[in-house]
């Protein structure tokens, strides 16, 4: 029997259910390296607490505040990796010596692993939900002035007007408003995807939408534009959102549904 590392996934508490069933899906590739394969962001089980669990409060903020669940799987020592930090290159090497890699370090925040396919259930030995701990925004940010760019800033969050109050110097400037975004939703170009998707960004930065003025995109060709639907009417309130999302949870491209599915599980 192969000697097996031991590494934890983070995710939102919705997906507990699909992973369960399914496994982990392979997402998004590591844009930082230009690998075009998908896969999931790993890392090792270390005795340090918050070593291991770090990268959970980061994913709290940037997934809503909900619950974080944290997937414990065992990969195989021999299996090819991508080892090292989010905002650098990768070393490709062997699970096992990536766990060694990481266990060396004397600060190991900000590192990652990157295992390049999908986990499937049965490499799964537990999924539970962890409190949040460790860093948000970047490694070392506490103790540093706030970022206010739209990217950073916690709209809604406690405290996050007079935040912006006190650095207006936000790189972007405001988000537009409703009826700036319908007039650019009249004639942006459907066959543009980075314009879409851009748009479709400013569209989910608000609690409410036009669901019926997006719901023709369900049908849209391209994939990524699809799965930035999903993410955009996700957190929506608006009567029908919920309805447009099953409807995206039955595509065919697997991005697409596990957005769609993960938002409709955390809205039941």
């Amino acid at each position: 029997m192969p000697r097996m590392a031991t590494f934890v996934h983070l995710t939102p508490a919705a997906n507990s259910g699909t992973i369960r069933r399914a496994g982990v899906g392979a997402r998004s590739p590591r844009q930082v390296d230009g690998d075009p394969r998908r896969g999931v962001y790993l890392f090792p089980v270390m005795t340090d607490h918050v070593d291991t669990y770090q990268w959970s409060r980061e994913m709290r903020r940037t997934h809503g505040r909900g619950r974080v669940v944290a997937v414990q799987v065992r990969v195989p020592d021999a299996e090819r990796v991508l080892v090292g930090r989010f905002d650098g290159q990768s070393g490709r090497t062997t699970a096992a010596d990536a766990v060694g890699v990481i266990s060396g370090l004397t600060d190991r925040r900000g590192w990652e692993v990157f295992l390049p396919r999908a986990i499937a259930p049965a490499e799964i030995q537990h999924v539970r939900e962890v409190r949040p701990v460790g860093w948000r925004y970047f490694p070392g940010s506490h103790g540093t002035a706030p970022c206010t760019c739209n990217g950073c800033r916690d709209r809604g969050g406690f405290g996050s007007r007079r935040l912006l109050e006190r650095r207006p110097d936000s790189v972007d400037g405001p988000r537009p408003g409703m009826p700036a975004l319908l007039e650019r939703l009249d004639v942006v170009d459907l066959m543009d995807r980075e314009a879409v998707i851009a748009l479709l960004d400013d569209f989910g930065d608000r609690r409410r939408g036009p669901v019926d003025r997006l719901a023709h995109l369900v049908e849209h060709a391209d994939p990524e534009v699809r799965a930035a639907l999903a993410w955009t009417i996700g957190g929506w309130s608006t009567p029908g959102a919920h309805r447009l999302l099953e409807r995206l949870a039955g595509d065919l491209d697997a991005e697409v549904r596990e957005a769609a599915e993960a938002w409709a599980e955390e809205s039941r």
